[in-house]
């Protein structure tokens, strides 16, 4: 049995993408729920994690942290998280590192908050290409690699429509125009079973923090 120590769902966008892969593929784990409290290192968290930052998977002890080293791990015992093709599952691998590495722009303006509902506002030159990136990825993984054959990047849900659920849900909080087939993508993960699920807790959750609340009205207010 596996072990995953998570954040708060609210705010932990790292922390969802391992959850919601584990939901999808129905392997069993515990789930823990640690605060996310402070945005540096937390040594509170070391003993969970030797990073101390979540997500952090544990089996029988033995701890592997990072989201992608994670999936990663879980993949190798179920193949059906990367896409069969080669070029398919190559391509997957580059799109989920550089979601994984990248985006900084996009992720400091526009943090996880599951309890927004924004207008949204023009993104600044940055962001925008950003934003842009995000949506050129999706057409070319929803035009080359899934061809009508499913509703996700690669036709069938992999580890790259788990990496890729905390923009969707970015997009989502902050209203972030988008273009016909990106916004068919969104709603695709929105109504997910399990992220609905993730949704609906973190919408209940009491614990607050201002740095993750504080662009409300820089966004326009609530829609």
């Amino acid at each position: 049995m596996f072990d995953l120590y998570i954040g708060n769902k609210n705010y932990s966008s790292w922390s969802l993408r391992p959850w919601l892969l584990m939901k999808h593929f129905g392997i069993p784990f515990r789930e823990h729920l640690v605060s996310v409290a402070g945005r540096d290192y937390n040594a509170a968290l070391k003993p969970i994690a030797g990073n101390a930052r979540v997500p952090c998977l544990h089996e029988d002890g033995f701890q592997v942290w990072d989201s992608l080293a994670i999936a990663e791990t879980l993949a190798e015992r179920q193949p059906a998280m990367w896409p069969v093709d080669a070029r398919a599952r190559a391509r997957a691998r580059s799109i989920c590192a550089e979601m994984h590495s990248g985006f900084t722009h996009l992720r400091s303006a526009m943090p996880m908050n599951l309890k927004l509902k924004l207008k949204g506002r023009p993104a600044s030159p940055e962001v925008q290409r950003d934003i842009d990136r995000v949506i050129e990825i999706w057409r070319e993984a929803r035009t080359q690699f899934a061809r009508g054959d499913g509703p996700w990047l690669f036709g069938d849900f992999s580890v790259a429509d788990a990496m890729f659920a905390p923009v969707v849900c970015r997009f989502d909080i902050y209203n972030v125009p988008l273009p016909e087939f990106a916004a068919a993508y969104r709603d695709t993960v929105l109504g997910h079973p399990a992220l609905r699920d993730w949704r609906t807790a973190g919408l209940v959750e009491s614990e607050a923090h201002a740095h993750y609340d504080r662009l409300a009205d820089e966004y326009g207010g609530p829609r």
